[in-house]
């Protein structure tokens, strides 16, 4: 175990965890307990049975989103399960709230199938006003986000759409740093499982308008056995499906193979996959995204001496760093104000907009704002509530 590792486990240790609850309201005299509970609270109860939308203002529901998760696929780890996933939610909460304010309950729960999953979301939707869906494999992710955006409220797979928002974020400022036009830009991804084919959908607008949405030439997306292309017999229907908008040409191969010519590589899979003679093989000026952690891809050092313009990882000790917080805060933040009833394509792209246009002068080493800068959930937010009104025709 790592010294951070041992520091970080003393520190929950010492904590017991990272959240704890707070009551808003006093409870010193007799008065207070009559207006708090009983008999005062049968009046909120009663307005609320009248009309279920009078929970959002007279509870804490307004204001309260849930990070669900069966910890199938917690970022580095695997699947761990759920009890061991809940420092991962509980961190996520501390995030919301840190950032934007939104009160989020870590929830982690044992279930071995889709319908069960979809089943709690659904059972405790009328505690909260959205549901982050945290660290669940593919392809359960897609099934249970699919089936749940008929709920009522906001329902987001932050490891798909806030990996691929942020990231086409950096993608959008990298291509500005190195003067390429975006449309004309050939992409390699590595990793086909959550974040992966989530960022190929936005690279290119699969379901957004194109009105806001100016997506990349083409896309190739690799797994562990290579390019993700028409030939490949082993394809689950999930990964076939990402053939309808990516790998324009058909092309085989292996992801060195896929790399050559490429104008940026985007890893989301594991450490120490790409090389030197890879980044020298790519088009000139490449970007490299190499995300994975706790070890990216390649490391930036490596990176910028085979020939690559910009390079940014998962991690915050090196520049550039890809990471959910810039947009999951914000965006909630945004829905919840709106009392948004789903994250929208429009919403999604507004983020990306507003996190590219906060960085006005990207550099190699500044294409994406510091994910501790206070300005960006609040710029974030208005965004997103902006493109909820827009949509609603307000």
């Amino acid at each position: 175990m790592s010294e951070l590792y041992k520091r970080s486990v003393a520190l929950h240790r010492a904590q017991r965890g990272k959240l704890a609850v707070a009551a808003k309201v006093p409870l010193a005299s007799a008065e207070d307990l009559s207006l708090a509970y009983s008999p005062g609270v049968a009046g909120p109860c009663e307005a609320i049975s009248a009309d279920e939308s009078e929970s959002f203002a007279l509870t804490m529901r307004g204001n309260a989103v849930a990070v669900l998760s069966d910890g199938s696929a917690v970022l580095g780890l695997g699947d761990i399960g759920a009890a061991a996933a809940m420092p991962v939610m509980e961190g996520k909460a501390v995030l919301f709230k840190a950032f934007a304010d939104v009160d989020a309950v870590p929830l982690c729960v044992d279930v071995k199938s889709d319908q069960e999953l979809i089943a709690i979301a659904r059972s405790i939707a009328p505690s909260f006003a959205g549901i982050n869906l945290e660290d669940i494999a593919a392809p359960r992710c897609f099934v249970v986000e699919d089936a749940l955006q008929n709920l009522g409220i906001p329902v987001f797979h932050d490891d798909q759409h806030g990996t691929a928002i942020v990231l086409l974020a950096a993608l959008t400022n990298g291509a500005r740093v190195v003067g390429k036009p975006l449309h004309e830009m050939r992409v390699v991804i590595n990793g086909a499982g959550a974040a992966g084919s989530a960022i190929a959908k936005i690279l290119r607008c699969v379901e957004l308008d194109p009105a806001v949405c100016i997506g990349v030439k083409d896309v190739l997306v690799c797994d562990s056995k290579g390019i993700i292309s028409p030939d490949r017999e082993d394809l689950n229907a999930f990964k076939r499906g990402l053939l309808t908008y990516t790998n324009r040409s058909g092309v085989a191969g292996s992801l060195h193979d896929a790399l050559r010519d490429a104008d940026a590589f985007i890893g989301v899979s594991k450490g120490n996959l790409l090389y030197a003679h890879d980044v020298k093989s790519m088009a000139e000026d490449p970007i490299i995204l190499a995300m994975a952690n706790p070890t990216p891809e390649i490391m930036p050092d490596v990176a910028k001496e085979a020939g690559a313009v910009v390079v940014g990882t998962g991690r915050s000790d090196f520049p550039n760093q890809v990471n959910n917080v810039l947009a999951f805060p914000g965006l909630f933040r945004g829905a919840l104000d709106a009392r948004a009833k789903r994250i929208t394509g429009s919403m999604k792209m507004a983020v990306v907009h507003a996190l590219a246009d906060l960085v006005e002068a990207p550099t190699p080493d500044m294409i994406l704002p510091n994910p501790l800068d206070p300005s960006v959930a609040p710029r974030v937010a208005q965004a997103v509530a902006g493109a909820t009104s827009l949509q609603e025709g307000d």
